[in-house]
This record gives C-alpha cells, sequence and structure tokens, in this order.
C-alpha cells in the first residue's frame, strides 16, 4: 500500500521526505498545485518520509484521514507530472508550520488523527 502526501502539502514543498526516499518516488508539481507528491507505483512503503516530514503530510494509505482520502487518487494522477525530487531545497515562502496547519484544520471542524509514524 502506497504512502499518500496530502492537502498540508499545498504550497509548502518541504523537502525533507524526499531526502529520506530510497526509490525516488517524489515529484514536485506546480500545478494544479504547489505541492510534492507520490508516486505510487514507486513507493516501497518503507515509511522513512513520514518521520521526516515536518507537517505530518505524509500517511500510509490504511491510516489516511477520510478528510483526505481524495488525495490518494490525486497522487497517482499527478505522479510524474512535474519534477523528480531527490535532493533538498528550501520550502516555499508560504509554508506553514505544523500547528498552523492543525489550528487551520480545527477551524474546518475537522479532527485529524496525525500519522502513527509521524515523529
Amino acid at each position: 500500500m502506497p504512502h499518500v502526501v496530502t492537502e498540508r502539502c499545498v504550497n509548502c514543498r518541504y523537502t525533507y521526505c524526499a531526502v529520506e526516499c530510497p526509490v525516488s518516488c517524489f515529484w514536485e508539481i506546480t500545478t494544479p498545485k504547489h505541492m510534492l507528491v507520490i508516486d505510487p507505483e514507486t513507493c516501497i512503503d518503507c515509511e522513512a518520509c513520514v518521520p521526516a516530514c515536518p507537517i505530518n503530510a505524509i500517511w500510509p494509505e490504511h491510516e489516511l484521514p477520510d478528510a483526505y482520502a481524495s488525495w490518494t487518487a490525486f497522487n497517482a494522477d499527478q505522479a510524474k507530472k512535474g519534477k523528480n525530487i531527490t535532493e533538498g531545497s528550501d520550502p516555499l515562502p508560504t509554508a506553514k508550520l505544523l500547528e498552523e496547519i492543525q489550528a487551520d484544520e480545527k477551524a474546518k471542524g475537522l479532527n485529524i488523527s496525525e500519522p502513527s509514524k509521524a515523529s
């Protein structure tokens, strides 16, 4: 089961996850959203990316919160449409901290459980 990058990554582009990935399954896209996605055909479910993401934007598919269910198809559809990312780069100026993202989710009425392997 592949891992899934969710809405939390939109306009952030933290690349620590891609640096940790042993199979280069991360792709940076800029349209329709600026973010990283995981190629589900390449992902080996090693979970190295999950604790590396400072905003907990990556879940194993079997743990994906219902609010983020559509992101499985989004990752599969968008994978390989951008640039394959294997090295780190600076986050976007619009990148948020985890606490800010969690507050935004709560303001939308969401109660999101964090990924079990998140640091």
